[in-house]
């Protein structure tokens, strides 16, 4: 599959780690949606820390989305905007409803579910298809996006293209489970 990034002009990448999730491995089990009807999902945001982004960098957006979901146009799972630049890490958890674990001034969209939270991943069973997650931290030459909470993803991703200096991704190609 093509990275959905390969679109985009190019930019540097920097480093992107997390204790939670490891990079070409499936998303562990805490991090599959409840609230889309997962067994044993639990709707828990992975830890992520970043380093190595552009002396410039004014904040962060963190995102996770599956281009493989049966939608035409992928699904996000989560997004998080300005994200001040002195930030370099969320705690495992940070994509609650209430957002209380996110830094002062960061908020979330409501992504492809409708609720501006981490809504884990959600592969529809019996498909036999590997989604693969993208997880990404995207640096930013600009203190604020200038987007409110009511935009979508998508206007998201256009809206900062012009104000992306680098970007690093974790992918997760997590199989479907059997039906």
């Amino acid at each position: 599959m093509t990275s959905p990034y390969a679109y985009l002009p190019q930019v540097p990448s920097f480093e992107l780690t997390s204790s939670t999730i490891t990079d070409g491995q499936p998303l562990p089990l805490e991090q599959f949606s409840k609230l889309l009807g997962v067994p044993g999902g639990q709707d828990i945001s992975p830890q992520l820390s970043w380093s190595g982004f552009p002396a410039e960098t004014e904040s962060f957006v963190v995102s996770m989305y599956d281009p493989q979901a049966p939608t035409g146009s992928g699904f996000w799972h989560w997004v998080v905007a300005d994200i001040p630049a002195d930030v370099t890490a969320l705690p495992a958890g940070a994509g609650t409803p209430d957002g209380a674990q996110l830094p002062d001034g960061a908020f979330q969209l409501a992504a492809d579910a409708g609720s501006p939270q981490y809504v884990g991943a959600a592969p529809p069973p019996g498909t036999g298809k590997v989604h693969e997650y993208y997880l990404t931290v995207t640096a930013l030459g600009a203190a604020k996006t200038g987007l409110g909470q009511n935009a979508s993803a998508a206007y998201l991703g256009f809206a900062i293209g012009a104000q992306t200096l680098a970007r690093a991704t974790l992918v997760c190609p997590t199989p479907a489970p059997a039906a």
